[in-house]
């Protein structure tokens, strides 16, 4: 399966990917650990990503589509992919459909996980994450079992600094601004499955798998 998961932040599109990606035997790739990896290889566009990056400037559309494709061309992609955090704009949307082809490949499905608004923000607002492993809790949805540690690996949880919600508010807007229109995209390929993110973790996972599975 070739797929991509979308939703604004907080809809817990890294928490459902890991059931995904487990259940088809894909990578779960987010767009930072494709920068990491191409810029710690030291690619030909790890580093000049690595340029912008250094000059706190964000990185081209055309210089990200490069590193997604050179990651989508290693070994362990040759069965499916699942994608979290990009395509972030329209444009890099339109040139991801061209790499793909270009490699004799298509998108099986573009997930989006709507969830409403004001959960996303009690979400982020609550959200703890691991120090060592990057594991995410939610002290009142989703807590770890000892207050403050990591379950799986034993560290410390810590609170990112711009999960308050004046940040929270800016993020979504630009959420609204850059990522929405994907949605419309998607559907006039159709290949958008919408699915509703707010219910227990294992609930919203099948309701994904059973909706991949129909098409």
């Amino acid at each position: 399966m070739h797929l991509i998961i979308m939703g604004a932040p907080g809809a817990g599109k890294g928490t459902y990917a890991e059931g995904i990606s487990k259940y088809y035997g894909i990578p779960h790739i987010s767009t930072g650990e494709i920068f990491r990896d191409a810029i710690s290889k030291e690619t030909p566009m790890g580093i000049l990503a690595k340029m912008y990056i250094d000059k706190g400037q964000l990185v081209p559309d055309d210089v990200a589509n490069a590193i997604v494709e050179e990651r989508i061309k290693q070994e362990d992609c040759q069965k499916g992919f699942l994608f979290d955090g990009f395509p972030r704009t329209l444009n890099q949307a339109i040139e991801f459909e061209k790499v793909l082809e270009k490699i004799g490949k298509q998108l099986d499905a573009a997930i989006n996980i709507d969830v409403p608004e004001e959960v996303i923000i009690e979400r982020i607002v609550h959200r703890r994450i691991c120090t060592k492993c990057g594991k995410s809790f939610n002290v009142v949805t989703l807590p770890p079992k000892q207050e403050n540690i990591c379950d799986d690996c034993g560290a410390e949880l810590y609170q990112r600094d711009d999960d308050n919600y004046e940040t929270i508010r800016k993020r979504l807007d630009v959420y609204y601004d850059l990522t929405m229109p994907l949605i419309d995209f998607y559907k006039s390929l159709n290949k958008l499955v919408n699915i509703d993110g707010v219910g227990k973790k294992e609930e919203v996972t099948k309701l994904i798998i059973d909706s991949l599975e129909a098409l």
